[in-house]
């Protein structure tokens, strides 16, 4: 099976989801772009992608009347992913096919390859498919932490950041420890000198493992050995008394049968089996012998035996187990106690807490390294993106904090900076306050951050709002440029954008059967005039509309060859 370096989404099929009845796409390569009159369910497509991808659904997503809705995504394999599904059990195939089913009562199911899957698994696989971008991901970048993720995706510090998490996981329990052995030294010396007491009580005893049932066994046989030998000397003379044994009697019972054998040779085979069974009396008389002669009165054996059962279940009953669980008891107070040697050894923890605290500052200074290099590639790529967005002279910056302490992510906070036009002061993303601004940045942001990542499939989900004039130019240019290495699916409202792509499909709403469905369809040339023409405002019948429509489109496709 052949590996590609990226995956790309080659079809997705829906049914019974949110206004679509059922609908088969089949995507390729390059720019495509989704258009449509608002409302008709342009956004319905990436919504339903998001649930193939593991994204939590309920109910609401359901088509009113259908009893449950499903979706299909099927993609080829990149490497990355092959070895994944291998690991996690999955079938490997040319494709990787993610379904998600959600019925009417809730209950929600998902599958890769045909195989039963969890969520987080069908999460996992998709993000290494694909990098969805919405309209409103600047809004993100406002959370805590947020810049943060986003360096580290863009400076692929995976590892050194899982390594750091690591290293400050297993400081901070150190440091638990050592701060709980201070606090409670008292607490557990005194503990730790019980355990050693309980110990030593039960040492002197050392019940082994599987030895209270043959020690009960035993007791029990030498406390009745009289009874026994008695019993065993009656079974003995019932055997093989001279006179009335059963061995004599059976002995007897042979003789006379053989006789009988003399005048019909047909009694041969019964005289076979009283021979047998005769054969069995004696050996069983002669066992019976040998267990007599082992069978004695041993009363020194009976008081050692009584006196460590008796010592046996009165540690039991101390303890409050039962006797067969006290050398289990034993060895788990000698475990803890061995806990607590270690636990009280403060400068033993100490100097744990040292060496750890080294090893996490030395994580950190790794995932350190990998940020600082990144952070200004980041901020080139972005401030070079808002020139070309209309924003002329605006600066673009990613701060690196130092934290007063390591954390489990890592040395320092990052924090996201902007100044829109010339002369203004950097200032924090999160405190732009114009919403076109903040789509350009986002869009730039978008744009640097997935050039990086190694997914084949990017959306951009009418990340584009806000924007218009010129630099609507810039934003189709910009993505059909992100198309060329890859697959670039967006839901756009812009004419100039649409005009870009080298797909283009149209979403429209359509009422039937007393309910109101979208309907999806490849637009051809003609068609895609048309379109244009509506985006732009104008009459779609009107020549000046449909010149202007054929006009984006000739300097997109010039643009594009140059």
């Amino acid at each position: 099976m052949s590996k590609s370096e990226a995956g790309m989404l080659r079809r997705l099929h829906i049914r019974d989801f949110v206004l679509v009845s059922e609908l088969e796409l089949e995507l390729g390569a390059g720019f495509t772009v989704l258009t449509g009159e608002t409302g008709a369910g342009k956004s319905i497509l990436i919504d339903a992608l998001k649930l193939a991808l593991g994204e939590r659904g309920d109910t609401d997503v359901l088509r009113p009347g259908s009893s449950r809705a499903e979706i299909s995504a099927e993609f080829d394999v990149p490497g990355a992913l092959a070895d994944w599904l291998d690991e996690q059990g999955f079938e490997v195939q040319d494709t990787a096919l993610l379904r998600r089913v959600i019925d009417a009562q809730g209950r929600s199911r998902g599958f890769i390859n045909g195989s039963p899957a969890t969520l987080a698994q069908l999460r996992a696989a998709g993000s290494m498919l694909v990098d969805i971008h919405g309209q409103h991901a600047w809004q993100s970048l406002g959370r805590s932490g947020a810049a943060r993720d986003l360096l580290d995706a863009y400076a692929h510090a995976g590892e050194a950041r899982q390594a750091c998490a690591a290293a400050w996981r297993h400081w901070k329990d150190l440091s638990d420890r050592l701060d709980a052995a201070r606090n409670d030294a008292g607490r557990l010396i005194e503990e730790r000198e019980q355990l050693a007491e309980q110990i030593a009580e039960l040492a002197r005893l050392a019940p082994q493992s599987q030895e209270w049932e043959p020690l009960n066994a035993e007791h029990h046989r030498l406390a009745h050995a009289a009874e026994l030998i008695e019993l065993l000397q009656a079974a003995s003379n019932l055997l093989d008394d001279d006179e009335t044994g059963a061995a004599r009697q059976l002995a007897r019972a042979r003789q006379t049968l053989q006789a009988a054998n003399q005048i019909d040779a047909a009694l041969g085979p019964v005289c076979e089996q009283l021979e047998s069974v005769l054969s069995i009396m004696q050996d069983l008389a002669h066992e019976l012998g040998a267990r007599l002669r082992q069978a004695d009165l041993d009363p020194e054996r009976l008081a050692e035996v009584d006196a460590r059962l008796s010592a046996w279940m009165g540690l039991a009953r101390r303890h409050r187990v039962q006797p067969a669980e006290l050398h289990a008891l034993w060895q788990g107070l000698q475990a803890r106690l061995a806990a607590l040697e270690q636990g009280v050894d403060v400068p033993a923890l100490e100097r744990q807490v040292m060496a750890a605290g080294n090893t996490l500052r030395q994580a950190a200074a790794g995932l350190s390294a990998q940020r600082a290099a990144a952070a200004p590639r980041l901020a080139k790529g972005v401030q070079i993106l808002m020139q070309e967005l209309g924003m002329k002279g605006g600066r673009f910056d990613v701060s690196l904090s130092p934290l007063p302490a390591v954390q489990a992510q890592g040395a320092e906070d990052v924090e996201l900076l902007v100044a829109g036009h010339p002369g203004a002061a950097l200032r924090p993303l999160s405190r732009v306050a114009s919403g076109g601004e903040l789509s350009r940045i986002a869009l730039a942001l978008a744009a640097t951050t997935s050039a990086q990542q190694p997914v084949g499939t990017l959306i951009f989900d009418e990340v584009d709002a806000g924007i218009g004039g010129a630099v609507a130019h810039t934003v189709g240019r910009l993505l059909a440029g992100l198309g060329q290495g890859r697959q670039v699916l967006a839901v756009t409202h812009l004419a100039q954008v649409a005009a870009c792509s080298s797909r283009h499909l149209q979403v429209s709403k359509q009422s039937a059967g007393g309910g109101t469905q979208s309907h999806i369809a490849a637009l051809d040339a003609g068609a895609r005039v048309t379109e244009i023409a509506r985006m732009l405002g104008g009459d779609t019948e009107s020549v000046v509309a449909q010149a202007h429509a054929r006009e984006l489109l000739q300097s997109a496709l010039s643009a594009g060859q140059s």
